[in-house]
């Protein structure tokens, strides 16, 4: 996300810099400091969630991030004062008085309230940290096993570790590895507060299967054990996948990336561009169709996706904030696996006031259903129109892997089918 911002703001500046004087305040107004205040808004939250997460590991860098939030909060509202008293001669004066950093409900703070930040006391002594992508936990110190999230040979997935300074003094780290597939960005170096070390596999060398290895980290006289996990299933490929393919137990699918698209006599689904949180949305046409009562004349979306002996499963629609716009009845669509009678589920069965703050507050409804599955394989995935009015913007199918999350997982490897194009 802060990636994003960045490049945003950076083109926002150039366009502005190659503009006529007579049109950079119109400019400033109406694209250069909405980029750059949500840029920096966007900064200042994450700064300080690092910052928090830092002091819990207890990295040198801590008391650095808590300075980077204090100077973000200050270049935000100087932002704002350019706003109100340099744009057109202070035409504008006030307009960006209204207090929006500190939101905890939907009324306004009373003042801009800078995120709260920690600070701690480095010993002078150097002492090694280690933390691991997908975790909290840091070590030494933490109790279990430090293991970085599974690779697999269809998502082919980079990892990282941060390799960190609890001291004020550098100190030198290696990195050994067991086995020959595990590749590394760096394998030796000098930390003053941290570095972040890239793991990958190399495929043609790793074992078919499932294989394990491990990394020992070393440093100032500690020790680190990280262990690797990598999935290479013997009986299927990347390049003959035809659909999706499971991954940390879930399966995540936009929903124009359908295998197939069965058209109803009198109604059909049809793509809309970019209407949707990650991508784009599958809605049915015409608007005014009859409801229908799946399989029967129900225009049906199908994707293919390959699961490995999955049992309980479940299936989390993400939809378009719409709401029971017909009196007496609900929102419903219909869920199915390869030939199963068709699940009727109505999206608004828990239409609660708590329910309609949280489809406004983050623009989607989330919808789950469970159901059991066997056989490890290919699976079709049916989603059938009931009512119309239900706007698809993507499924996720649990088997147990899912993680909180406000987006859901990134989608999942797929190849070859309707409109499937590989990463």
């Amino acid at each position: 996300m802060l990636a994003e911002w960045q490049s945003l703001t950076i083109e926002a500046e150039k366009i502005s810099a190659s503009l006529p004087e007579s049109m950079r305040d119109a400019f400033f107004e109406l694209v250069l400091y909405p980029t750059k205040a949500s840029a920096l808004v966007n900064e200042l939250y994450i700064t300080a969630g690092r910052n928090a997460l830092c002091a819990v590991q207890g990295r040198a860098s801590t008391n650095d991030l808590a300075a980077r939030v204090r100077d973000l909060f200050r270049a935000h509202a100087e932002l704002s004062e350019s706003y109100n008293h340099m744009l057109a001669h202070a035409k504008w004066d006030h307009m960006m008085d209204q207090t929006h950093i500190g939101y905890t409900y939907w009324q306004q703070p009373p003042v801009n309230a800078m995120p709260k930040v920690s600070e701690i006391k480095t010993p002078a002594a150097a002492k090694l940290g280690v933390a691991l992508e997908g975790s909290a936990l840091a070590w030494p110190g933490s109790s279990g096993e430090a293991t970085l999230p599974p690779f697999d040979v269809f998502n082919r997935q980079r990892r990282y570790i941060d390799i960190f300074n609890r001291g004020q003094e550098p100190f030198t780290f290696s990195i050994a590895t067991n086995v020959p597939w595990i590749i590394l960005s760096e394998s030796q170096g000098k930390i003053e507060k941290e570095r972040r070390v890239w793991i990958s596999v190399d495929w043609d060398a790793a074992p078919v299967g499932l294989a394990g290895g491990y990394l020992k980290i070393g440093g100032n006289a500690q020790e680190v054990v990280v262990t690797v996990n990598a999935s290479r299933p013997p009986d299927l490929r990347r390049e003959t996948l035809n659909g999706f393919v499971e991954s940390e137990g879930n399966v995540s699918m936009e929903a124009v990336h359908y295998d197939k698209k069965v058209d109803g006599p009198s109604a059909r689904w049809e793509k809309i561009d970019d209407l949707g949180r990650t991508l784009s949305s599958m809605t049915v046409f015409p608007v005014t169709a009859q409801s229908v009562t799946p399989p029967r004349d129900s225009p049906c979306l199908e994707y293919r996706l390959y699961l490995f002996d999955p049992h309980t499963i479940e299936v989390e629609a993400i939809l378009a904030p719409t709401l029971n716009f017909v009196p007496g009845r609900g929102l419903r669509y219909a869920i199915s696996f390869d030939d199963e009678a068709p699940q009727v589920i109505d999206a608004l069965a828990q239409n609660t006031v708590k329910d309609w703050e949280t489809s406004v507050k983050d623009s989607v409804r989330k919808v789950k259903s469970t159901r059991s599955l066997s056989g490890t394989g290919y699976h079709i995935l049916k989603f059938w129109m009931v009512d119309p009015g239900v706007v698809l913007q993507k499924l996720v199918v649990n088997l147990g892997g899912v993680k909180p999350s406000y987006l859901g997982p990134p989608e999942s490897y797929h190849h070859g089918g309707y409109e499937l194009t590989p990463h």
